[in-house]
């Protein structure tokens, strides 16, 4: 028998260990974990069904308490975070250290959502009758993040499940498996019950047998996944046949549009951090820059001389730029930069690889007959493509699959808003970048960028069941 199927919940693991993770800068074991496959994830399920009613029935308090504490101790347990994000995704520093600042945010804002699980009385057309609007939790959430941003993604996935009185089983990115262990024992050390939160972990091969087998356990009532398109429609696929609501947050390829009146460095100054921090890996990265014609030189200039000047940082350390996830990543990346330089692009800036480490891209006249136009490139590259009149500009951002985060840059605020009205995001920022995140606002995209929102009485939706109940008095008359 597996010894397994007695293993407690918190973390939750089969038996058999085998090498999982890899470091983003070179081909070396990142640790020894033990793997889960379906047998385990239906026990993690079970578990977290019989731990459901206890925790669905506690205090709005206690469930704050335990968010906070879970927040206070992820801050203190900031070094072994930053540590392993730079050995198993090649985040520097300052990317490791943002997402733990912002992963105990979200905790925080989770644990204040506690009150706001509310409904609404409803007038009713029967005499003697009070209706109401009631939400409540829905059972066991299955949550999936990946490695890119372990902390505020992983964190984010659970939170607000929990807040809303829900049982969470976390399934771990088998790139970052023990930064996202650790989140685990973040948990487990803040207090919360037994079997409230389960952490799988599985190898690469056997992802779609735990996802598969969870999906289709009857306890499973709500999932949650950040991560690419092409999984985003596996999952949604699978959730619909099994009538399980979802919620998927995926690939994207940001816009940043420079109208005629932009203030231009400040936009030269977001479109670089947008592009190139945590070396594009990023969901919300910028990945076109659609610049007016009259600024387009000027731009183009700023933002070479930006990008030629960034340094490059060593995982878990300093600032900069830091190794893609692996050099696979990087090859694929170099390929787009290559694709559009044999189809007429300029070369700005960088272009080079070296194992996963690729510089600074700046690539300009990049046209639609490209792959990197249309292709999500998630590395360190920016794509400039001039247009001559707004309409044409709203018309090239719209020229995509994905709809997840877009920026326009304007003095003329009001037609700044007019263009952002008119593009297909789910977020767009007038004077700012394409990155960026706060834990109360409603955060998600449209088209191939998924459906559905974190953040704020937004995530509240999606992770409750509303319900109609009604009290009824008196004496009543039936057709029959």
């Amino acid at each position: 028998m597996n010894e397994a199927a007695f293993a407690p919940a918190r973390q939750l693991a089969g038996a058999w260990p085998r090498d999982v993770g890899r470091t983003g800068a070179a081909n070396e074991a990142a640790g020894r974990l033990p793997i889960s496959g379906a047998p385990e994830a239906r026990h993690a399920a079970n578990v977290a069904a019989a731990a459901f009613p206890r925790w669905s029935s506690t205090s709005p308090a206690e469930r704050r308490d335990l968010l906070e504490s879970a927040a206070d101790i992820l801050l203190s347990r900031s070094e072994e975070l930053v540590r392993l994000i730079g050995e198993e995704t090649g985040g520097t520093r300052d990317w490791a250290e943002l997402n733990c600042r912002l992963g105990a945010s979200i905790l925080r804002e989770a644990g204040a959502l506690t009150t706001q699980v509310s409904g609404e009385v409803i007038p009713a057309e029967r005499p003697g009758m009070m209706a109401m609007a009631v939400r409540q939790p829905c059972g066991v959430v299955l949550s999936m993040s990946p490695w890119n941003a372990p902390v505020v993604l992983s964190t984010r996935a659970l939170a607000t499940p929990l807040s809303c009185g829900n049982t969470v089983v976390f399934k771990a990115s088998e790139l970052c498996p023990r930064t996202h262990a650790l989140i685990g024992e973040i948990f487990d050390e803040a207090g919360f019950p037994e079997g409230v939160v389960s952490v799988l972990h599985n190898a690469g091969d056997g992802a779609t047998e735990l996802v598969e087998a969870l999906i289709a356990h009857p306890a499973v009532r709500r999932v949650n996944f950040t991560g690419s398109t092409r999984a985003g429609r596996i999952i949604a696929e699978l959730c619909a046949r099994h009538l399980k609501k979802s919620l998927l947050e995926l690939g994207g390829k940001a816009p940043l549009i420079v109208l005629d009146d932009a203030d231009v460095e400040e936009a030269v100054k977001a479109a670089a951090y947008g592009a190139f921090f945590h070396q594009g890996q990023i969901c919300m990265s910028t990945e076109r820059l659609i610049v007016h014609e009259t600024v387009a030189d000027a731009f183009t200039e700023m933002l070479r001389a930006k990008a030629s000047g960034l340094a490059v940082g060593k995982p878990g350390h300093g600032g900069g730029l830091g190794p893609m996830i692996n050099e696979g990543a990087a090859s694929r990346v170099k390929g787009l930069i290559d694709d559009a330089l044999n189809k007429g692009a300029r070369l700005v800036a960088g272009g080079g690889q070296r194992g996963a480490w690729l510089a600074a891209t700046v690539l300009d006249r990049v046209t639609p007959e490209m792959r990197i136009y249309h292709e999500e490139s998630f590395g360190p590259v920016a794509s400039i493509i001039r247009y001559a009149d707004m309409d044409e500009a709203i018309s090239i951002a719209n020229d995509t699959e994905y709809g997840l985060a877009a920026a326009v840059f304007g003095r003329d605020v009001a037609r700044a808003l007019e263009v952002a009205r008119r593009l297909e995001t789910g977020i767009c920022h007038i004077n700012g970048p394409t990155i960026h995140d706060e834990p109360q606002m409603p955060f998600g995209g449209m088209k191939s960028s998924g459906y559905g929102r974190f953040g704020g009485r937004a995530g509240i939706e999606e992770f409750t069941e509303l319900r109609w109940i009604t009290i009824q008095s008196g004496r009543q008359d039936y057709p029959l």
